[in-house]
């Protein structure tokens, strides 16, 4: 092995990686090339950065970026969730609003479900960036973005309630 080779700062996963996934899950130790997981809609993908146009079309599965994106992330983005690791603060300029909604991975369960995706693929692939995240897991939390599409998180709110309305009926 080359010393000075950094997967994570080197694209080893080509343009269209997971393509209309629909189950399973991927882990990658690099970044990936152009439109990652477009079109997912049931798989779990770990990546540690890619190009533009990623998530675009996403229905449904979760994907954490570990590293940077390209521009246009989550153009028509309906379900699903995206875990963006950004301590630089320069994701939202790159992320298409229009159908997502930016905020912080606040509730208890999310973060943990987060931090076990990073686990699982640090165990998969040997990567260094993510055991430095684990390693720092309380600041690095602040860091994540969480993208959420908006007509995504109205349909799991209204079926939490009514499954809260069962349990109490």
């Amino acid at each position: 092995q080359d010393p000075a080779f950094v997967a994570s700062d080197n694209v080893i996963v080509g343009n269209v990686a997971c393509y209309g996934a629909t189950d399973g899950e991927a882990f990658f130790r690099g970044k990936a090339g152009e439109r990652f997981c477009v079109r997912n809609s049931g798989a779990l993908a770990v990546v540690e950065g890619l190009g533009d146009h990623g998530c675009e079309y996403m229905t449904g599965g979760r994907v954490v970026v570990l590293g940077d994106t390209g521009r246009n992330f989550a153009a028509g983005m309906s379900g699903g969730i995206a875990y963006i690791y950004d301590p630089a603060g320069v994701f939202p300029e790159k992320c298409n609003k229009g159908m997502v909604k930016l905020g912080k991975v606040d509730a208890k369960d999310e973060q943990d479900a987060l931090k076990a995706y990073i686990q699982k693929h640090k165990a998969w692939t040997g990567s260094q960036r993510a055991q430095d995240i684990l390693d720092t897991w309380q600041t690095s939390l602040d860091n994540f973005v969480r993208v959420m599409p908006t007509d995504y998180e109205r349909v799991l709110k209204e079926r939490a309630a009514k499954a809260d309305a069962a349990v109490a009926a």
